[in-house]
């Protein structure tokens, strides 16, 4: 599949890292490409259900453009909320809509995940889509 440029050079790091705990320390990096959500906006409606740490996403609009910001205990979910912010902002609604979390498959990161934790990616990814065709 052809991704979009920000995507395929995460997927070409993290391709090029073989060692499953390198990818987990680099996975931990991508916390920092966050757009915070303070920690007193957690609540239920931005909760990632499914998701065994405490993880929050909130999807927002401006100029046509999607925007996360998200918040969560762990470093390790923080970093696959970094990956997903890489992702979708600044992405068009359609854009987000047409993307699937097989890039995250490509890259490698999902097979070095406990599956408690791939699952709990693939719910946010779901849940971001979701909200954004709410918005359409």
């Amino acid at each position: 599949m052809i991704w979009p440029e920000a995507i395929q050079e995460l997927i070409e790091e993290f391709i090029e890292i073989e060692d499953k705990f390198e990818k987990l320390e680099v996975l931990m990096d991508f916390s920092s490409e966050v757009i915070e959500l303070p920690s007193d906006e957690w609540d239920e409606s931005n909760r990632v259900h499914g998701c065994q740490s405490q993880a929050h996403v909130v999807v927002t609009l401006e100029d046509e453009k999607v925007s996360i910001s998200c918040g969560a205990d762990a470093k390790i979910v923080q970093g696959l909320m970094g990956i997903m912010s890489i992702a979708v902002n600044g992405s068009t609604c359609e854009e987000v809509i047409a993307l699937t979390p097989d890039f995250a498959e490509e890259m490698g990161i999902l097979n070095s995940l406990t599956p408690s934790r791939s699952n709990g990616f693939r719910t946010m990814f779901d849940m971001v889509k979701n909200s954004v065709k709410e918005m359409m």
